[in-house]
């Protein structure tokens, strides 16, 4: 037999040694327990705790919204039957229509008229004014004349007609409503000529 020597043992260990030159094997990682598992759950339930919320709250606010348009377009479809089928503050009368055309009386004018000599001045020619309480328009004399119509309101306090001369002339004017003329004189200087109709009290002009 033949005297084969092994390594001596290292002392101060309790047991035997892995043979000289052969690396010891790693040591296994530790297995995980049952708090891991257990937390990784409680965080998956936390995110499905969010998320059912949230859809709850969709759907919450999707119902009331709902309602609320409903509920909106009752009051314009009410509205809407209430107006006669037209927007509220429709009031039928067309831009082009004037409220003031509905209250003219069968059609019947004013006639407003001014005659005579009267040469422009400094300040130019013959100044003329005509209508109603609430209608003031102004006119040009023509040739020794001025005349203009306006449509009778039921509701006008009274039609008149005035001219000022520019520093010289002689000139009549006149205002026609209804059958009834009232008329007016001026002469030299910057005179003016007036005539106008009142309503009265118990209809007719005056």
């Amino acid at each position: 037999m033949s005297n084969q020597q092994y390594p001596p043992q290292q002392p101060g260990w309790g047991g035997p040694q892995q043979p000289y030159g052969q690396p010891p094997f790693p040591p296994q990682p530790p297995k995980k327990t049952g708090v891991g598992r257990i937390l990784g759950f409680g965080c998956l339930g936390v995110i499905g705790l969010v998320v059912v919320i949230g859809v709850v709250a969709a759907v919450l606010g999707g119902g009331s919204g709902s309602k609320n348009s409903s509920g909106s377009g009752q009051a314009k479809a009410t509205a809407s039957a209430s107006t006669g089928g037209k927007p509220a503050g429709d009031t039928g009368t067309s831009s082009g229509q004037k409220t003031g055309d509905t209250k003219k009386t069968g059609g019947k004018v004013v006639t407003f008229k001014v005659w005579g000599t009267a040469p422009a001045g400094a300040l130019g020619s013959l100044d003329i004014s005509y209508g109603s309480d609430s209608d003031t328009r102004k006119g040009t004399f023509k040739n020794g004349e001025f005349k203009a119509t306006l449509p009778l309101h039921k509701d006008a306090m009274y039609y008149t007609v005035t001219a000022q001369l520019q520093g010289s002339g002689d000139i009549n004017c006149s205002v026609t409503v209804d059958g009834h003329t009232k008329k007016g004189h001026a002469s030299g200087g910057y005179n003016i000529c007036d005539a106008q109709l009142s309503s009265g009290f118990l209809g007719g002009w005056n």
